[in-house]
């Protein structure tokens, strides 16, 4: 697929560019998404089973057990061109916003430092009680481990169901999408709120809004310049010919 010229014109001229990535973008890297996690021993349980703080009350043993197994798949994860080509396209832009709905932790690994994680990190723990995250613990055989500050439970460091999302992430995403002159939004269907609204926020006040989905979303028929395929694909061609 050719890049239009128009578009690379608009990112050439930009100085403030915001990207908004979704679980399309970790796909690629083999990274489940959220309902493709459900599989297995885990195809049973509902997501208010294992992702609300409900679940974690009930039965935090299973839902520490559901995030430690998914651990390990990212561990074992790898960036992807797309990863790559974001963190490498973030040094060419006076303001340069990743904001992402991934958990991950990839982007980082693949060298981005303007990371703005709206759904938390799956690679950090924090105590279910204090909400502070925690680093290390003493290794008591407990699942799930004991905070070493209050002794409370120990959890992902991700946002559930029925939780509020994180105010400084989204307020710093609002702003780099209201701000910037170009928006990107890569991997993601354009359906889970707020972060959905994040486009339609730079579309409103006027930026140059572009979608790299394999699929047409929501956001298709309001988007300047649509490139549809993977974000591992698109994304460097687009960094190639800046």
């Amino acid at each position: 697929m050719t890049i239009p010229a128009e578009l690379i014109q608009q990112l050439v001229k930009a100085t403030h560019v915001a990207v908004l990535t979704g679980a399309g973008v970790s796909a690629e890297s083999g990274v489940p998404t959220f309902r493709d996690a459900q599989t297995g021993l885990w195809a049973k349980y509902s997501p208010e089973e294992l992702a609300t703080p409900r679940a974690f009350r009930r039965n935090p043993r299973l839902v520490w057990e559901w995030y430690e197994w998914r651990r390990k798949l990212v561990a074992n994860a790898k960036p992807n061109p797309a990863h790559l080509a974001l963190a490498a396209m973030e040094k060419r832009f006076e303001q340069f916003h990743l904001i992402t709905q991934n958990v991950d932790g990839l982007h980082q690994r693949a060298g981005s430092t303007a990371v703005i994680e709206l759904h938390g990190n799956i690679t950090r723990t924090k105590c279910f009680d204090e909400d502070t995250v925690v680093l290390n613990w003493p290794d008591t055989g407990d699942v799930p481990p004991k905070c070493p500050n209050c002794g409370g439970l120990l959890r992902p460091d991700v946002v559930w169901f029925e939780e509020a999302m994180p105010e400084t992430e989204m307020n710093l995403a609002t702003q780099a999408s209201t701000n910037c002159d170009v928006f990107l939004s890569i991997g993601t269907s354009t359906v889970v709120y707020p972060a959905a609204s994040l486009p339609f926020e730079a579309l409103r006040s006027g930026a140059i809004v572009v979608e790299i989905n394999p699929q047409s979303t929501s956001l298709t028929s309001h988007a300047h310049y649509v490139l549809q395929g993977k974000a591992g694909e698109m994304v460097p061609l687009l960094l190639a010919a800046l």
